[in-house]
């Protein structure tokens, strides 16, 4: 199937420091894909640059092509009817994505007069709509209630009826249960499936939650330090972690079926972007380490036994060194 959206060898510097290198990556029309990492690996950043949203002190190379359109370094015009319109994206803290002297009826009207061209009253009557489909009771009245007048919870379904405004292809929820209980995590799952679901969109999940991961998305990238080391459908991704660091990630979530066991820490900590070490960027946390981790780095490549299992690790059958590649 053809991607919806496809990113090739993005690139993204802050004041000269690389903190993406080269990442590519796809979306298909319907799919679920998850992105898992820990803090600080880019998978905030690699949407933010997608859509021009990183300002002046970034610098981005590369290419972002949505149903065939350029969008890297497009015109802030077009790229002001893409976000929103085509692509949405549901920001980690709804608290400060919306603005707190504005009703939410407003800033969900907002969205719908600028992408769908309603005027006021359809708008508003739209929003209220919203609000129902995303489980605000009493919506009537809640339409003049300011940010501050609902829980966190009910926040975060705003800013989710804001994203639906505008009926796009693609919804990126970047941690979209941050600071929430287990009970309201559920609903706000189980609401975005519904919703993609219903509208045939794709979503893209980024979030520190395997087990969210796992039970929502079809395909999943695994980042760090800037680059994707591993990529699998989501089955066979938690079933056969095979990059270390993915194994290290899996194993440090709790079995609860089975007997209590010591989890497995990852040691260390992710490395600065302005002091990453020659070679692998894991090679100084992981247990199968070798000289040569530090003398070269590895393309992700397709896996013997199943080409939609991707990883880039010296000690996966048939990996090589970028340079031995190319003498090759």
């Amino acid at each position: 199937m053809t991607p919806l959206l496809e990113i090739t060898g993005l690139q993204v510097a802050f004041d000269q420091v690389p903190v993406l290198r080269g990442i590519n990556l796809s979306v298909r029309r319907g799919e679920a894909l998850g992105m898992v990492g820990e803090s600080g690996c880019g998978k905030s950043v690699t949407w933010l640059a997608a859509l021009g949203l990183l300002g002046s002190r970034a610098r981005t190379a590369g290419s972002v092509r949505f149903a065939g359109e350029e969008l890297l370094h497009a015109p802030a015009r077009h790229l002001e009817e893409v976000r929103g319109g085509q692509i949405a994206m549901i920001f980690q803290d709804p608290t400060s994505a919306l603005n707190p002297v504005r009703s939410v009826g407003d800033q969900i009207g907002e969205a719908l007069q600028l992408h769908r061209g309603m005027d006021r009253r359809s708008a508003l009557n739209e929003a209220r709509r919203l609000l129902d489909q995303v489980g605000i009771p009493d919506a009537t009245r809640r339409l003049g209630a300011y940010p501050h007048e609902f829980s966190g919870g009910q926040n975060q379904r705003v800013m989710i009826a804001m994203a639906l405004a505008g009926q796009p292809d693609i919804l990126i929820a970047d941690e979209p249960t941050t600071a929430l209980d287990v009970t309201i995590q559920a609903q706000i799952l189980e609401l975005l499936q519904e919703i993609q679901r219903e509208r045939g969109m794709a979503l893209v999940l980024i979030s520190h939650d395997l087990g969210v991961v796992a039970e929502i998305c079809e395909r999943v990238l695994v980042l760090y330090a800037g680059h994707i080391i591993e990529e699998a459908p989501a089955v066979r991704l938690f079933d056969h972690p095979t990059h270390p660091y993915t194994r290290g990630l899996v194993g440090a979530l709790p079995n609860l079926d089975g007997p209590r066991q010591r989890l497995a820490a990852i040691p260390g900590v992710v490395p600065s972007p302005a002091d990453l070490p020659p070679g692998c960027p894991f090679a100084p946390r992981c247990d199968l380490r070798t000289d040569r981790c530090g003398e070269c780095t590895v393309e992700l490549t397709s896996v013997e036994d199943n080409a939609d299992h991707r990883i880039a690790c010296l000690h996966v059958t048939g990996q090589r060194c970028q340079d031995e590649t190319v003498a090759a």
